[in-house]
């Protein structure tokens, strides 16, 4: 299956991609890991999106095409992919179908994880991570710390990073709505969205997205 998962920030994107790539058995692709990726082995195409990123601006469209369409025309995607970040607006879906179009391919489904916005503020603004190992990470309401801003695992002091701040989850929600959202309309008119709730433990979304996809494929 050739699938594209798209969804808000704090909507377990993320995870449920390494699921669902997982129970497939198809590579899950991230816009980040592709970043990384070619900016580590020091490719054309990473220092290009090195040169942006040190400058802070957004790496431009037709950078990120490139390194999407590099990874997919890799051997182990041959049968499939789950893309996760890409396409992040409705340029690049449009340069998507159009790389797929030239191989003769098309994406089997688009799916949209729905999580209600205050619930997004909820996850991500109470997130709290250890100075120490940011490997530590806490929930001020679903795994809060027996001590109040103390690591359970090390001691070391819990914080909020910056981004998780609710002023700045709100930005990067509205940021999601103006360029990433219109992407679901764009399929929909394709008939390829399948939404989804992204409420409940990690194992019940993955469960329903599961079905979701057997029943669309069906």
């Amino acid at each position: 299956m050739r699938i594209v998962l798209v969804g808000p920030p704090g909507a377990g994107k993320g995870t449920q991609a390494a699921f669902l790539a997982k129970n497939l058995s198809i590579p899950h692709i991230s816009t980040g890991d592709l970043f990384r990726a070619n900016i580590s082995r020091g490719t054309d195409l990473g220092k290009q999106a090195r040169s942006f990123m040190d400058a802070g601006q957004l790496v431009p469209d037709e950078v990120t095409i490139a390194m999407a369409k590099d990874r997919m025309s890799q051997p182990d995607a041959e049968n499939g992919f789950l893309l996760d970040g890409f396409p992040r607006n409705v340029g690049q879906a449009v340069a998507l179908d159009e790389m797929l179009h030239g191989e003769s391919l098309k994406l089997d489904a688009v799916l949209d994880l729905e999580v209600p916005e205050d619930e997004v503020v909820k996850r991500i603004a109470g997130r709290r991570i250890c100075r120490n190992d940011s490997a530590h990470v806490f929930h001020a309401t679903y795994n809060p710390p027996k001590t109040e801003g103390v690591c359970d695992a090390c001691g070391g002091e819990l914080y909020q990073r910056d981004d998780d701040t609710e002023e700045t989850v709100r930005t990067r929600l509205e940021v999601y709505h103006t360029q990433t959202e219109p992407i679901i309309d764009y399929y929909r008119s394709q008939g390829l969205v399948v939404t989804i709730s992204a409420l409940g433990k990690v194992t019940e979304v993955t469960e329903r997205a599961m079905e979701a996809l057997k029943s669309d494929e069906g």
